[in-house]
């Protein structure tokens, strides 16, 4: 049986937070909320605890998992050959919503890293998952508290539709303050390579690095062949119902025409289209003129889609600055690559 407990996320209540550090002690496993969105926590120096994860989720075991530390001690254990630039801006930016690949030291077993040599670390900048790795004395590995290719749970009600039954204790924290999944990028190789695009911005780790590659699965236009980190292959952050991803702007009133003819269709369109569409089924993503707002009620328009009842969902495409790499990286993969970029690509992806 899941226990739920409900914290202050700004200020934990400390009783609270060590039920959940005894159920990491003791090798269960604990969702949590974090700045991006909630993660499934196991003790990460425990091969068979971490194992855990991976059955509740369905989580392909290919597929490695960030391992969340509270402070640079622990840093020191989980990874090693830490490069002397990286160590001066880990020290910048953590805590924060940025995971590096580094090298892994032996404490770290196989179950966390895919058998990979590497590991992604992160020290999250929320009380609670700050406070948790703390009293449970270990490092956590944790990906998103989702069933495998869901969208990431963003609030406590998420999780407990995924995983109640599942796991040991859902931390109800109340909404995640970014809603898209950390920024990773691969520090083992010079220059660095950004593997997952999230809130800490291209724009920013250029500032910080001078020189990063941005491969085509980073945009989220294919799948990397491996997965140094999470969300690089398989299908991620999916509604169950069919997304169509319409990056032409130029075109999207039209595709609608086309395919409400035939099909019951939701879109899912900032606010500035909002007038627009007011007479079909719509999910407003937020303004424009904020993609963090945008990027923060992504993951529970999808959830919501599925609520409508609809055979298919059409959603619109952002630029890509910022975090609006983010925002059409999980978009993309959450569509399972229905890009429609000129009106011809829509034969692809659905009968008309």
């Amino acid at each position: 049986m899941t226990q739920i407990i409900k914290i202050d996320p700004l200020n934990p209540e400390i009783d609270k937070i060590r039920i959940a550090a005894n159920v990491i002690k003791n090798g269960g496993l604990v969702a949590f909320p974090t700045e991006t969105v909630y993660g499934l926590g196991a003790n990460a120096y425990d091969g068979n605890a971490c194992l855990k994860i991976f059955k509740a989720k369905n989580r392909p075991a290919d597929n490695p998992l960030i391992v969340h530390i509270a402070d640079f001690e622990q840093l020191f254990e989980v990874a090693r050959d830490i490069p002397d630039k990286v160590l001066e801006i880990a020290q910048i930016v953590w805590p924060g919503p940025l995971t590096f690949v580094l090298k892994k030291t032996d404490k770290i077993p196989k179950e966390v890293t895919a058998g990979l040599d590497t590991v992604a670390v992160r020290m999250p900048a929320h009380p609670i998952a700050l406070q948790l790795i703390r009293e449970s004395e270990v490092p956590i590995a944790a990906p998103s508290a989702n069933l495998a290719t869901r969208p990431s749970p963003t609030k406590a009600e998420d999780v407990i539709a995924d995983m109640n039954g599942r796991v040991d204790v859902i931390i109800d924290g109340g909404h995640t303050f970014f809603g898209v999944e950390s920024t990773i990028i691969n520090v083992t190789v010079n220059p660095p390579v950004l593997l997952r695009p999230g809130p800490f911005t291209v724009e920013e780790l250029k500032k910080l690095f001078g020189e990063v590659v941005i491969p085509e699965f980073a945009k989220g236009e294919r799948e990397a062949e491996v997965a140094l980190a999470p969300g690089m292959k398989y299908k991620h952050y999916a509604p169950n119902t069919k997304l169509l991803v319409v990056e032409n702007r130029k075109i999207f009133g039209e595709i609608v025409d086309l395919l409400k003819k035939k099909y019951k269709i939701a879109v899912l369109i900032p606010k500035e289209l909002e007038k627009e569409f007011k007479d079909i089924p719509h999910i407003v993503l937020g303004s424009e003129e904020n993609l963090y707002e945008i990027a923060r009620n992504l993951f529970d328009s999808f959830r919501d889609l599925d609520k409508l009842n609809v055979d298919l969902g059409l959603i619109t495409g952002f630029p890509e600055r910022g975090i609006g790499l983010a925002i059409m990286n999980r978009i993309r993969k959450a569509s399972g690559f229905s890009i429609i970029k000129e009106l011809e690509d829509l034969h692809k992806y659905v009968p008309l």
